[in-house]
């Protein structure tokens, strides 16, 4: 069976979305986000922006496309899963990856009770998640090719014939080309320039 190799997520973040409960303000927002790094700038950002707030919570989901997802839920305060996994739910939900998604609580001085929180929580996720451009994308594998200058003319062709993605290339004497293949083609790809005498491929990741 084929490996599934494309993705849906979002490529710009979302505007901002209000659910109010209450007096209780949830201002939801959603990020692309490719590692944990990018998680921890994002949320920073945004307790700068909402330093008033009470409670920052969230949760994100990233793909290294190895069969391998991380994910994280965080109740930031609020009672256990009322917050994180609602909003994680709605991740799942939309089936979207390489994501974000922070909801900002304001407190209104009326108490929500759990029932209340996870459906604020999982309504101002969705909210941003409808208020968000979800895009479909295709999982690539990089290669990086290695060969002497000679050997030019014959990779070039295996290129052009197969219409790869030149991501970086230096020719010089010694030559190495970097190029990105749709998933479900990589095999058929590398096994085109394995058979190729004095050529070089190897796998770069994702």
């Amino acid at each position: 069976m084929d490996k599934k190799d494309t993705y849906k997520t979002i490529t710009k973040p979302s505007t901002e979305v209000l659910f109010k409960d209450k007096n209780s303000k949830f201002f939801g927002y959603a990020f692309p986000v490719k590692n944990e790094e990018e998680v921890k700038e994002c949320l920073e950002d945004l307790k700068k922006q909402d330093h008033a707030a009470r409670h920052w919570c969230y949760a994100y989901q990233i793909s290294t496309f190895e069969n391998q997802i991380q994910f994280r839920a965080n109740d930031d305060g609020e009672p256990n899963n009322s917050a994180g996994m609602p909003i994680y739910g709605q991740i799942q939900s939309f089936e979207v990856t390489n994501i974000l998604i922070v909801v900002v609580r304001y407190f209104g001085g009326v108490k929500l009770g759990v029932s209340g929180l996870i459906h604020a929580y999982k309504t101002a996720a969705q909210m941003a998640l409808e208020a968000s451009k979800i895009v479909t994308k295709t999982i690539n594998k990089h290669f990086e090719i290695h060969f002497d200058y000679k050997n030019m003319n014959k990779v070039m062709r295996v290129i052009k014939e197969q219409n790869l993605k030149v991501i970086n290339q230096t020719l010089e004497l010694d030559c190495k080309i970097e190029i990105s293949v749709r998933l479900k083609n990589a095999q058929k790809v590398q096994d085109s320039f394995q058979s190729i005498f004095e050529v070089t491929i190897k796998e770069l990741g994702y």
